[in-house]
């Protein structure tokens, strides 16, 4: 018997999904609840197989924040979202914690059994299509540290030219108003950014921003006086 606890605000639809999962006999909904701080609290007082986590209750990601914490006190619970939207951000978001699967409600009723099943056995039915965003969202993710990375260990070699140069791109200074106010050609700031940016493998300069902004070193970089 697979024991699944079921979190979803819906009094309605947790009737429907209970009786379409309870049907072959296989599977028993051992208890339910309606926001993601119940849900927690349950999780820690029983034992259960398969969550069934509505994203969406008391706030957006409400079960995304109670997934996370069951999977923090237990990293082997098998974590399954319901979902009403089937959105690239949405799917990243929520599988980004580690569950196992997703199914979209208002899906047929021997897939979701399906779901839980294979859930239950560690699987995932994930199609290849989610799989791609996933695996682009976790490339891009790899590709920002690796950046951060490089920044960090170039700060100490910049030189007070290029300091300068950061601080203007902090302001969103043009490169004529960059040579304006640093009383140098546009060609030689271009040439300067262009080596700057090879320093910290970007290719603009609005990356270098980010950077700073992320590392919270913005006052490193302060407005240059006039």
């Amino acid at each position: 018997m697979i024991r699944v606890m079921l979190a979803e605000d819906s009094e309605v639809i947790r009737t429907y999904i209970k009786e379409t999962l309870e049907k072959d006999g296989d599977i028993l909904v051992k208890s339910e609840c309606s926001t993601g701080e119940e849900a927690e609290e349950k999780y820690e007082t029983g034992e259960y197989d398969v969550v069934l986590m509505d994203i969406e209750m008391a706030d957006r990601d409400d079960g995304i924040r109670a997934a996370d914490a069951i999977l923090v006190a237990d990293g082997s619970a098998k974590i399954l979202y319901l979902t009403s939207h089937e959105s690239d951000d949405t799917i990243v978001k929520a599988m980004s914690n580690g569950a196992l699967d997703y199914v979209v409600k208002g899906c047929d009723d021997e897939t979701l059994r399906k779901k839980v099943r294979m859930a239950n056995e560690g699987n995932s039915q994930i199609d290849s299509e989610i799989q791609k965003v996933l695996m682009d969202e976790y490339k891009r993710l790899r590709k920002s540290e690796k950046n951060l990375l490089y920044f960090i260990q170039n700060l100490g070699n910049l030189t007070p030219a290029e300091k300068d140069l950061i601080s203007c791109f902090m302001e969103g200074l043009k490169v004529r108003e960059i040579a304006e106010r640093r009383f140098v050609e546009p060609a030689t700031v271009k040439s300067q950014i262009r080596t700057l940016l090879q320093k910290f493998g970007v290719s603009r300069s609005t990356e270098v921003v980010k950077m700073v902004k992320e590392l919270g070193i913005e006052h490193l970089f302060p407005p240059m006086k006039r």
